[in-house]
């Protein structure tokens, strides 16, 4: 619940910083619209579009084709996002990777009672934790499924 409104606008991920592009990635809008939906909406802004078109895009048509594509790409990723979170298969997969954190000394670190001292305590008395696969191409694998 803590989105206003999005500064929609991207460019090469090559510079570290955007060219105010107007953003057509799927994947992108997917992963943005995404997080859109576990905050709950944007509330009170939307979609905004700090952006232009490129500099080889000289005339009216460019512009409204930009808006409307950019437009489109957010639709698709909605689409794409709704279906993510109806199917819960990314959520189970988060859900097992941090189990831990829902009881015990996890979910003492996640209510915030515990501080570092005693977190260092905690692993001289019961050793270092177990290494487990966050699985990561696994579920890359499966978000470019709804893509």
């Amino acid at each position: 619940g803590i989105l206003g409104s999005i500064d929609a606008n991207t460019g090469s991920p090559d510079l570290g910083w955007d060219t105010d592009q107007f953003p057509m990635d799927i994947r992108a809008c997917t992963a943005v619209m995404l997080q859109v939906i576990r905050q709950g909406g944007v509330q009170p802004g939307g979609l905004n579009f700090d952006a232009k078109v490129r500099r080889e895009s000289t005339n009216t048509k460019d512009l409204f084709i930009a808006h409307i594509a950019a437009m489109d790409s957010f639709a698709r990723g909605l689409r794409n996002a709704s279906k993510i979170v109806e199917d819960g298969i990314m959520a189970r997969h988060l859900k097992e990777r941090y189990i831990s954190f829902e009881s015990g000394f996890g979910l003492k670190i996640c209510n915030g009672l515990t501080d570092l001292e005693e977190c260092e305590e905690f692993i001289h008395q019961h050793g270092e934790p177990e290494m487990i696969s966050g699985q990561q191409e696994h579920c890359e694998a499966i978000f470019n499924r709804y893509l």
